[in-house]
């Protein structure tokens, strides 16, 4: 993973007050603060907003746990997102992504995968590399997907790409719990 420069500070998110305060609480984990949102807390109209869609695409969509994260973790890696592979990692392995799929994903469609598995990393390369997910690719995930996991699986890799460009260009550092975070990130919060 690259590393990246924080180009944004942290906001002190106890200076918020009414509908800002709220919105900081609505994204803590087990009472800490994420370090994304440390960040992001300095647009907090832009991250309300956000976290609404964010919300649908980590906890109420379609597409069960495995190859959700099957998603997220291929476009993460895709985009050198540090902190979006180090977050995803530990919520695969939660998840009962093994070590060894983990590294899979950083081949993508060649690391050994199932036809249908393979497709979903594919379908994160072709997004990727051409904005579009590809005729082979499509046939594969629609014989066993119906259309609304067909939209998932664009919208999750959209909104992990999205956030992927965000924290690259933030320079959003690894909380403290995450493997490699630096001494200056501790204090923050947990896995989104």
């Amino acid at each position: 993973m690259i590393k990246r420069k924080q180009r944004i500070a942290f906001r002190d998110l106890s200076e918020l007050e009414g509908e800002d305060a709220a919105t900081a609480a609505k994204n803590r984990f087990a009472g800490r603060d994420l370090n994304l949102f440390r960040v992001l807390m300095h647009h907090p109209a832009l991250t309300r907003r956000w976290t609404v869609f964010a919300g649908h695409v980590l906890q109420k969509q379609t597409l069960p746990l495995r190859e959700r994260e099957l998603l997220i973790l291929r476009i993460g890696w895709l985009n050198q997102a540090e902190y979006e592979w180090a977050q995803h990692v530990e919520i695969a392995k939660r998840g009962g992504i093994s070590e060894a799929e983990i590294e899979a994903i950083k081949a993508g469609p060649k690391g050994g995968w199932n036809a249908h598995e393979a497709a979903l990393l594919r379908a994160a390369d072709d997004l990727f590399e051409n904005s579009v997910v590809s005729d082979a690719t499509w046939a594969t995930l629609s014989a066993a997907y119906s259309t609304e996991q067909m939209m998932d699986v664009v919208f999750t890799i959209g909104q992990y790409n999205l956030v992927s460009w965000a924290l690259n260009s933030f320079g959003v550092p690894l909380d403290d719990f995450l493997p490699g975070a630096l001494p200056s990130t501790k204090g923050s919060g947990g896995p989104v």
